[in-house]
């Protein structure tokens, strides 16, 4: 019995290996295999309670949109909360994992020991409404009331969200904006005006002004060393905040989205994403290669919070100096569980909040008659960086110059962008003083370059 017993064991062990070695012949490797799950139902609970409570789209659709991701998503046992504003999500019973939604402050993955995001949602401001400034007959961007479309603009990007969606390309929102006015704005696929839309990796674009915002104030020096504890005896030390900025750090970070790789298991399987990139070594000398890193964005983020001194600080200073100067009506900046900014990936936008932020770049720092960062910040962010790489990226802002080619080759060349996962885009046009916002949720190319041609031709 125990000899039969030991041949069974080795058998096992032995069809393991194999499969193991025949799934890294693939690319999939044990750790992925490992992964799979914890990062599985943090992506599912994560996204689908951001969907359906701070989005406000129905289960229906944010399951579509989630599967889109990866197949073995379609594979989660799903649990929805109403009254608690909940999700739960487990994978063939393994690794389950819940989301909350907190009013102001949206969801994160439900970690035991961390609630400190439901004391930050005490500092959320309410927005100035339309009606409490009706009377004043104020507009766009310092309210949303918006009077000021263009019938020819309205009508032209109609045509193209309708051109979209027919392609399969999942707009859900397309606006323009010249002279600090938008002109025509267009809405799909159960959005509308008021929805906060998920912009992914634009939130980095905003990571940046906050900096920028912070700079002005006389509250950090983005010219000297980061000042991370953590970093404080070794070679990292030396890493500047504009290496930060630009993706230049050096730091080992994988932006690969499978499981087992930095990214997912900083977004999905950390209470605190900025910690997870902390404790990354470097791969390069700082300021020599550029590494698109939303580890890097998060390292940004904490770097807002420890000028402010603390996650409760850094909430009330983005209310209060940041989001209510560009005068955002519909937005909520999610935390992490330990309640830093994701400064990678989640802020949940409308179309004209993302356009605001399109607006006071173009406005070199100024907005609702206030200044937000310094005149020159613009120009400094929008410079190409000095890595031999990809210096077609400045202060986390996508340049149309500083590749072999335009980026967008039919478009001026100082234009500029923040962009996202599934394409999303607030297009920055100083020569043509345009902004244009795009935002959907395209699994492969949105011919950008092309539409926004077309747009600018008929201006």
């Amino acid at each position: 019995m125990r000899k039969r017993l030991i041949v069974f064991i080795v058998s096992v062990f032995g069809l393991v290996v194999a499969l193991l070695s025949g799934l890294s012949l693939v690319g999939i490797s044990p750790a992925y295999i490992a992964s799979a799950p914890a990062v599985a139902t943090g992506i599912g609970a994560k996204l689908l309670c951001s969907s359906r409570y701070v989005s406000g789209f129905s289960e229906r659709q944010s399951f579509d949109d989630l599967v889109q991701y990866s197949g073995i998503l379609d594979q989660l046992t799903l649990r929805y909360e109403d009254d608690k504003k909940r999700v739960s999500a487990s994978l063939f019973g393994l690794a389950e994992k819940s989301s909350t939604y907190i009013p102001g402050i949206g969801c994160s993955v439900d970690y035991e020991g961390f609630d400190i995001r439901y004391s930050l949602a005490q500092l959320v401001e309410a927005p100035q409404t339309d009606a409490s400034v009706a009377a004043e007959n104020l507009t766009w961007p310092l309210t949303d009331r918006v009077t000021t479309v263009d019938p020819k603009i309205q009508s032209l990007i109609d045509a193209l969200v309708l051109a979209d969606n027919a392609a399969g390309l999942n707009t859900r929102a397309l606006l323009v904006a010249k002279g600090g006015k938008i002109l025509g704005e267009t809405y799909a696929q159960g959005a509308d005006a008021q929805t906060p839309l998920l912009g992914w990796s634009m939130a980095k674009s905003l990571t940046s002004v906050m900096l920028a915002s912070l700079e002005y104030r006389g509250l950090i020096d983005l010219a000297a060393p980061a000042s991370v504890k953590e970093w404080a005896q070794d070679e990292r030390a030396q890493i500047r905040v504009t290496d930060l900025l630009t993706m230049t750090d050096g730091l080992a970070f994988s932006e690969e989205y499978n499981p087992g790789d930095d990214a997912t298991a900083m977004l999905f399987d950390s209470p605190s994403a900025a910690d997870y990139v902390l404790a990354k070594p470097l791969a390069y000398e700082p300021g020599t290669h550029f590494n698109y890193s939303s580890g890097t964005a998060n390292v940004l983020a904490r770097l807002y919070q420890e000028a402010l001194g603390s996650p409760a600080a850094a909430r009330a200073d983005y209310e209060q100096n940041i989001a209510a100067v560009l005068g955002f009506q519909n937005a909520v900046f999610e935390t992490d569980a330990a309640g830093g900014f994701v400064g990678s990936s989640y802020l949940y936008a409308s179309a004209r909040d993302w356009a605001r932020l399109g607006q006071v770049m173009l406005n070199a720092g100024e907005i609702n008659g206030r200044r937000l960062f310094s005149a020159d910040w613009v120009e400094r962010a929008t410079q190409q960086n000095a890595s031999l790489n990809q210096p077609a990226y400045g202060y986390q802002w996508w340049l149309n110059t500083g590749n072999q080619s335009l980026r967008w080759p039919s478009l001026p060349e100082d234009s500029f962008a923040a962009m996202g996962n599934r394409q999303q885009l607030v297009m920055v046009i100083p020569s043509a003083d345009v902004v244009i916002v795009r935002l959907g949720w395209t699994a492969g190319r949105y011919p950008d370059n092309e539409n926004f041609k077309r747009i600018l031709d008929a201006l």
